[in-house]
This record gives C-alpha cells, structure tokens and sequence, in this order.
C-alpha cells in the first residue's frame, strides 16, 4: 500500500495521505519519508503549479502515532537517552515543516475530517487550507503532557494570532470547523461532498497565473512573517527586478493591453 497517493489534474497535483485505518498518522519515519518525497516531486516538476494535501478516510491526521511515542518502542521518537531524543526529531518528524518552508509551489490543504496535533499543525504547514463540515482541529499535545515539537507554536500564532494560539495550545481543546473558519484557521467551510472540487477550483484559480509571479509572491508573503517591512520592501525590490525582466509579465502586459484596446 503506497502510504501517499499521488494525481494529477492539469497543473494541480493531489497528494492524498493514505493510512485510513490508523487515521492517517504522520510521525513515523515510512511516512515522512513518503510524504516529503512526494512534496519534492511535485515541487520539482514543471507541469506542476499547485499542490492540493488531503487524506483517505474519515480523519485528515491524527497527528502523532501512539503506539511509538514512549521510549523502547519501534520507530519511537523518544529515546531512552533524553539527549538522544532531538536528533530523532530533526531526522523525522521536523523535516515535514522545513520541507514545506522550501516549497515554491503554494500547497492548499483539503482538511477532509479531524486534524489532530500535529496533524493539525500539517494543515497550518499548508498555504491555504479549506475544511469539511467535518473537519475538527485540536492542538492537543498538552493533554497527553508534550509540547508541539513540530513547530506547532510557530506555525499556530502566525495564522490565527497569539492569545487564540495559546488557548487553543494550552487547553487543547478540540475546535469544529465553523469555529476554525471564525478564528480564520481555515478560509472556507464546505459540504463533504464538495471539498476535493472547491479545492481543485482554487487550485485552478491560482495555476491560472503566471507561475513564476505565484511562486514568488508566496516567498514573499513567507519572508514577511518574520522581516520588518524595511527589509520586506528591500527583498520585494529585489524580486520585482528580476520579474520585470521575464516572458511571462511581458506577455501577461500585452494581453491586458491589448483586451483593454
């Protein structure tokens, strides 16, 4: 069984997670290996603009696999040796958010049901993320006495500020999708039946564009979390000068031009 399912439809590619039985965990080392290497496929290919993440089965993940979290067990990130246990993570687990900060296509999570600890912090490793009436989001580490090592207090506060990231890490608590589109965790709430195909038309919407524009714009939007805006306005000279130069804006000025003649 391939633990990623792999599609393509035009300029969109739909990697689907694909261990439904066990809600689709994303911590054990097959798993990592399979979705970051389904990723950088992806991302490497030319005929590919956006990439849309969801999962088989009734959750999108649930995080974190149980059954290796203590130490002895196989394939545990937690060694018997504390000192041991950070390199276990950066081998595992951490590659997941430091792959999807060097992806330069924007990637649109489909959450199709609950997203769990660290699943839901692959959902906020995500560009954009659309929700089932379904979907369900908890940043559940600390009822189980851990702490997101996945970057989970990174990524939370940046989409949906400070004090709601806090109260959803410190009380774990499990939010409904209405509640995520409220606190702006998600950017839509739809029907089931209808998620893969709102999210294929966003996808549509974006790869409409000049790729190099779109891929561009996300670095830019990546870099400013984090840049102050003198330094912002700095890379976005930098990179305005290089687009100035290509194909893809000439022709797109020439198209409006000539429409608006």
């Amino acid at each position: 069984m391939s633990l990623i399912q792999q599609q393509q439809q035009n300029h969109i590619t739909i990697l689907t997670l694909n261990d439904p039985e066990r809600h689709n965990p994303i911590s054990d080392g097959p798993m990592v290996d399979a979705l970051c290497e389904a990723l950088e496929s992806a991302d490497s290919d030319d005929t590919v603009r956006v990439i849309i993440l969801t999962a088989a089965g009734k959750s999108f993940s649930s995080g974190g696999n149980l059954k290796t979290m203590l130490p002895g067990a196989p394939g545990a990130l937690a060694a018997d040796e504390p000192a041991q246990t950070p390199g276990n993570y950066r081998r595992g687990i951490q590659r997941i958010p430091l792959l999807f900060q060097r992806l330069q296509k924007p990637v649109i999570a489909a959450v199709n049901g609950a997203a769990v600890g660290a699943g839901c912090d692959l959902a906020c490793m995500c560009d954009l993320r659309i929700a089932s009436s379904r979907a369900r989001f908890a940043e559940s580490f600390v009822k189980l006495g851990l702490i997101p090592g996945d970057g989970g207090a990174w990524l939370l506060q940046r989409i949906v500020g400070y004090a709601k990231a806090a109260e959803l890490s410190l009380t774990g608590d499990m939010i409904d999708a209405q509640t995520a589109l409220e606190i702006g965790l998600v950017s839509q709430v739809v029907e089931p039946d209808a998620l893969l195909a709102t999210a294929l038309e966003l996808a549509g919407r974006i790869s409409a564009n000049p790729p190099r524009a779109v891929q561009q714009t996300k670095r830019l939007l990546q870099q400013a979390r984090d840049n102050n805006l003198a330094h912002h306005l700095e890379n976005a000279g930098a990179v305005q000068a290089l687009m100035h130069t290509t194909a893809e804006h000439h022709d797109a000025v020439a198209a409006f031009l000539n429409k608006s003649n």
